[in-house]
């Protein structure tokens, strides 16, 4: 049966613009990346688990409308969208509350949406 979420991934148009925005604004390091002429997969490996792959491999668009959205769980959310924005980062949503968490949504350099989640402390 099923044991975990392998990966999520996005496809992306711009290779060396998505590398940037989430290598350098993002922070994230690459691990196992390779390519077959222009077509590329690129994983980034999450601290805590999880993986988040990047390719232009598949001809779907880019899109923050397309259904599926990964949730990355941050430590200080005002502080993320503080920096993010000061970089140009787009954002569709001020911060969203719950009574677990707070979060807001951001969109990369080629348009797929990210929701930046932080929980709240437990009582």
């Amino acid at each position: 049966m099923f044991r975990k979420v392998a990966f999520t991934m996005y496809p992306i148009r711009d290779v060396p613009r998505a590398r940037k925005f989430y290598e350098e604004i993002f922070g994230l390091t690459p691990g196992s990346s390779g390519h077959q002429g222009d077509n590329w997969w690129i994983e980034y490996d999450l601290p805590d688990g999880g993986c988040l792959a990047l390719t232009n491999f598949v001809p779907d668009a880019p899109s923050a409308a397309a259904g599926g959205t990964i949730a990355l769980e941050v430590e200080d959310l005002d502080a993320l969208i503080a920096d993010l924005k000061s970089k140009d980062v787009a954002f569709k949503s001020d911060i969203i509350h719950s009574p677990v968490c707070r979060m807001a949504v951001c969109l990369d350099s080629e348009g797929n949406s990210i929701l930046l989640h932080q929980l709240k402390p437990k009582a």
